[in-house]
């Protein structure tokens, strides 16, 4: 089922997941295991995350250093189809525009076809310091947008090379809009006219990156609607669970903590920080539900335990 579907069928408030396959050689086992401690907690669908190749330097026995190229963590179509075959949860395979080439795209899209995974999310990526030499005969998409289109272009029955007799895909496209802005992004206008262009292209929803001030998001989304963006938007969160993040977040994905929280973590011996992170994340559903919204998206990466705490108190609350 596409995720507009789930979306437009609901009767309560729904939540996703958003979770990241394991390291190079580990364990499907693992996942399994963290998708069972989901369950319990009805998850609407699950995010997989997809990462490019990556450059890092590897040191020799004789001091010297050698450079080397590998993707950490492959395996998001696979995770995705045995998620929705073992747990029977729709799944959103994430499709990368960075360290991916189109022609790579369309086979990744041709196997989810033929798996018969209807949703996807069409993200730029981020630059992972490695650049895929490219032949003559291959192309690239640029930013996010130009994914949305390929994929588009597949619902329609158009490849890159002309085949006779080519089938349509249909998939749901998601993408990813920014609360805060994005970091590239000049100022919040000209964001919100890129995430515009996205969603004129074909994209059929939104997931926000991760914040933590409600206010941002409802200012968001009064400015998409201003500027003609009717698709559901969906809110993005993220607990805070130790004093690291509050360094780590803000430079990893550019977003801002709060005053009040930011205080409150740092004040606070380090056990007590999960439970801050909790109680912030349930004050800021809380905000978000009697707002209407009815849908909420957490980014959870391999560790369940505390959005499960977050759940299970929104759901005492009901």
């Amino acid at each position: 089922m596409k995720i507009t579907e789930l979306l437009e069928q609901a009767t309560s408030p729904q939540i996703s997941y958003e979770i990241i396959p394991p390291k190079r050689g580990g364990s499907i086992r693992d996942v399994f295991e963290l998708v069972e401690d989901l369950v319990e907690f009805d998850p609407t669908y699950i995010d997989v995350t997809s990462h490019s190749a990556q450059v890092y330097y590897e040191e020799l026995p004789d001091g010297t250093w050698r450079r080397r190229v590998n993707r950490k963590r492959p395996g998001t179509l696979g995770m995705c189809a045995a998620i929705k075959s073992h747990f029977a949860i729709e799944t959103v395979p994430h499709l990368l525009c960075k360290g991916f080439t189109r022609e790579e795209s369309e086979d990744a899209m041709i196997e989810l076809n033929y798996l018969g995974l209807q949703n996807v999310m069409a993200l730029r990526g981020d630059d992972s310091g490695y650049m895929k030499p490219i032949r003559d005969d291959r192309t690239v998409n640029e930013y996010a947008v130009d994914l949305v289109r390929q994929i588009v272009d597949m619902n329609e029955g158009r490849y890159l090379e002309d085949l006779l007799d080519a089938s349509s895909a249909d998939f749901c496209i998601g993408v990813a809009g920014y609360p805060e802005r994005h970091f590239e992004a000049p100022n919040m206008k000209r964001d919100i006219q890129y995430l515009k262009q996205k969603v004129d292209a074909g994209a059929h929803y939104v997931t926000t990156q991760m914040y933590f001030d409600n206010t941002d998001f409802f200012n968001f989304v009064e400015l998409c609607r201003e500027a003609g963006i009717t698709v559901p938007i969906i809110p993005g969160l993220k607990i805070l669970t130790n004093k690291r993040q509050l360094h780590s977040l803000p430079s990893r994905f550019f977003v801002q903590i709060p005053e009040a929280l930011a205080t409150e973590v740092e004040d606070a011996n380090d056990e007590h920080v999960v439970d801050i992170g909790i109680e912030w994340a349930v004050r800021q559903c809380e905000e978000l539900l009697n707002a209407g919204i009815n849908h909420l998206h957490f980014y959870i990466l391999l560790k369940p335990n505390v959005v499960t705490r977050v759940v299970g108190q929104l759901r005492k609350m009901a």
